[in-house]
């Protein structure tokens, strides 16, 4: 039976490991934790930088409604550890290929692993406006399912980037009655005829302009102000940070990719299996609209079919031999 130990950072890394989950969110997490318990020799990388992290609290996930991300992690850090998977404090810079794969990782080490689990996630870069930065996962917000429960039936606005913006502005006026849709950098003629007469139908105000930057007092959003140095009282806004995909160990290998209106991602089946063979991903390495709930979901689904795979491709060797 594996015996229970504590998560390891940074001890030497020797031998093959059966999997190897690189990135230690909740896709990763949950693929290790159905790893150790299928008794298979496993190590999580982990840079540390979850997408969710500047966020209070993770809403949506049975029984864990409103925990804080720090602590979601940490509690599955425990879990992982008492069937003997390994963690490393690290990132994986390069992989590459000869029978089993050859990580090497930022602070030297090379690991070595017969089936890998990418959870690399994505990065959200922020629009280039004053004090949005600052504010991101305060009231500066981008998911409705997250944050609005908490926000509702204050005053909203929407910073416009693209016209996708006006999906964004219909949805969040489901938890508030009071929206406003700052152009921004979408130009009033972008709008269809459709887009009018929903926003219209939403009750969502529509205002064009650039925004310049944004009022805080005491702490708090107060306002959004506009090039022309008109303000509009505003305590929650809502923005579209632009997904960018942590695929780079996936480019490597070769893996196929997928172009979608929010990044490239590689193309998988259901499981999460990737078109390299031994290869799986799940969480937002695969999809930008993964929560964290979908992505410990996909984690799981992940690590089953990994599991599976190994026990047929070992069979499949004895009999062989």
């Amino acid at each position: 039976m594996t015996q229970n130990v504590t998560p390891t950072e940074n001890k030497a890394l020797t031998g093959t490991y059966d999997v190897v989950v690189v990135g230690g969110g909740a896709a990763g997490l949950s693929a290790a934790l159905v790893l150790g318990r299928a008794r298979l020799r496993t190590l999580v990388v982990d840079a540390g930088e979850p997408r969710n992290a500047p966020s209070d609290h993770m809403q949506g996930y049975l029984t864990r409604d409103g925990m804080a991300p720090a602590e979601f992690l940490a509690l599955g850090r425990e879990e992982i550890a008492r069937y003997g998977v390994e963690l490393v404090r690290d990132r994986a810079v390069d992989v590459s290929r000869d029978g089993d794969f050859t990580l090497r990782l930022a602070g030297g080490d090379t690991v070595r692993a017969r089936r890998l689990i990418v959870t690399t996630g994505l990065r959200d870069e922020l629009p280039a406006v004053p004090g949005i930065a600052e504010r991101f996962g305060r009231d500066v917000l981008h998911c409705p399912f997250c944050h609005g429960w908490e926000v509702r039936d204050e005053r909203f606005g929407v910073l416009a980037t693209s016209p996708l913006s006006v999906h964004q502005a219909l949805m969040v006026s489901g938890w508030s009655d009071d929206v406003t849709l700052f152009l921004h950098t979408v130009a009033e003629r972008e709008l269809t005829d459709d887009d009018l007469r929903r926003l219209a139908a939403a009750g969502v105000k529509v205002v064009p302009g650039e925004v310049a930057g944004l009022r805080v007092e005491g702490d708090r959003l107060t306002g959004v102000r506009l090039a022309d140095g008109t303000a509009h009282d505003r305590s929650v806004l809502f923005v579209a940070p632009k997904a960018v995909p942590q695929t780079g160990l996936m480019e490597r290998l070769g893996a196929d990719l997928q172009e979608t209106p929010f990044g490239a991602y590689p193309v998988v089946d259901p499981t999460g299996r990737t078109s390299v063979a031994g290869v799986w991903t799940a969480g937002n390495a695969m999809g930008f609209a993964e929560q964290v709930v979908h992505a410990a979901s996909g984690g799981y689904r992940a690590a089953a079919a990994v599991v599976g795979d190994l026990i047929m491709s070992d069979l499949d060797a004895a009999i062989a031999g």
